[in-house]
């Protein structure tokens, strides 16, 4: 993205007058609402282009697979906020998404772009994908840094989700490269890394939905629109029953106090 002197100030996306609101060159009222379905409109926004029923089937398997991953930071972040602010679903529901890094939910686009780049390695170098994905990894294992896209701590044999994700762009026809480049690092990672290595959701969601057209530089726009949904369920049943105390609680209990003086005293976290 270009940062500095901006010189054209228009947008593509949407504009209204009196009579009407236009989104990507439809009428808002007459032609969306009502017509099509939220993956539909997300991918039209988005590209402003509306996608075909393949496009369409796999973003929605996509944005399924990563919607809800249970209390995890992002998600336990969202629900104290809730729990020390009730009137703020707007700062609970930023808490969870400004939550999602490089370790959680941000993992797809890291490994996307990784994808990206052996894939393009492969072509600028004119080797096969075998190669590129070798020479890869044995630089990843000599810079002691994880594979982006395989490997997960409790799916070892493999995280079905992902397994799920590629029999559908199988099932659907969309498999090409990205899914080709994601197969073959998976093929030799494990004997390269030395240790069990299966794709996991995070590799089989942009390699899918790469392949089904959607654009590199808006892949962190899919697990943040997945992710809001599952944040919404869980803010609304931490407003029904609320666990955000529990959860402060239980981790004031389970971190010792290590500071000054902890050597004489049993000290807890304050």
């Amino acid at each position: 993205m270009r940062i500095g002197k901006q010189d054209q100030a228009q947008t593509a996306i949407a504009t209204s007058d009196a009579d009407s609101i236009t989104v990507r060159g439809r009428d808002l009222c007459g032609d969306l609402i009502g017509k099509l379905d939220f993956t539909t409109y997300f991918w039209l926004l988005v590209t402003g282009r509306e996608p075909d029923e393949r496009q369409r089937a796999m973003m929605d398997a996509c944005l399924i697979s990563i919607a809800e991953h249970g209390l995890v930071p992002s998600v336990q972040a969202a629900r104290m906020t809730l729990a020390a602010a009730p009137e703020a679903w707007q700062g609970a529901m930023s808490a969870g998404l400004l939550g999602m890094g490089s370790v959680v939910a941000g993992s797809s686009e890291i490994a996307g772009r990784y994808i990206v780049e052996v894939l393009q390695d492969s072509r600028d170098k004119g080797i096969s994908l075998d190669d590129a994905a070798v020479q890869s990894l044995e630089a990843l294992k000599a810079q002691k840094k994880k594979v982006p896209g395989l490997g997960h701590p409790q799916h070892s044999s493999g995280d079905p989700r992902a397994n799920r994700l590629l029999d559908i762009a199988d099932e659907l026809g969309v498999t090409g490269d990205h899914i080709r480049t994601l197969r073959v690092l998976a093929e030799h990672a494990p004997k390269i890394i030395n240790r069990p290595l299966p794709i996991n959701v995070s590799g089989a969601i942009p390699a899918t939905i790469l392949d089904a057209g959607w654009p590199v530089e808006a892949l962190k726009a899919v697990p943040l629109l997945a992710r809001t949904a599952g944040l919404a369920a869980h803010l609304f049943e931490e407003s029904q029953r609320s666990i955000g105390f529990i959860m402060s609680h239980h981790a004031d209990l389970a971190i010792s106090y290590d500071g000054e003086g902890a050597q004489t005293a049993d000290h807890k976290t304050a």
